[in-house]
């Protein structure tokens, strides 16, 4: 398969500057660092996390492009979906510190990524493999974000 590194970059590109659009907005973490959890994470691991599920968000998008199925722009859709669905809950929980609704929103984006995991998978195998650290990374977001809910 010959790659368009134009084209890979364009994906690399939109995904970071959605996926971490509010986080410019967002980027004084006095009250997180102050808030009770059940687990302490250091602050470099988030962007460093982000900076590989985004990376690997991107390069599945770019193969689900490449390829001649006919239902590639439902699946694209869906991953340009969650991908706002994602930056949204940065500024719900950081931006508006809406912990509970924090909670449910990444309920939603956990449906949303598992549907687009099941589309990607469905044009090409790798494109869905690709993003279940996304997943796993989301399903641990989630377990902090109650934590928080909980203890807070």
């Amino acid at each position: 398969m010959k790659i368009n590194y134009k084209k890979l970059l364009l994906y690399i590109v939109i995904t970071f500057l959605i996926g971490s659009f509010f986080a410019i907005f967002t980027s004084n973490n006095e009250t997180y660092r102050s808030l009770n959890k059940i687990i302490e994470v250091p602050g470099i691991v988030f962007p460093i996390v982000w900076s590989i599920l985004y990376l690997l968000m991107s390069i599945s998008a770019y193969i689900v492009s490449e390829s001649n199925d006919r239902n590639k722009n439902k699946a694209l859709k869906i991953y340009f979906i969650q991908l706002i669905v994602n930056s949204l809950w940065t500024l719900i929980f950081f931006g508006f510190k809406l912990y509970a609704f924090g909670f449910i929103w990444i309920l939603l984006l956990i449906s949303l990524v598992v549907l687009m995991i099941y589309n990607f998978y469905k044009i090409k195998s790798v494109a869905g493999y690709i993003n279940l650290p996304y997943i796993l990374w989301l399903i641990f977001a989630a377990f902090l974000n109650i934590s928080i809910v909980i203890l807070n």
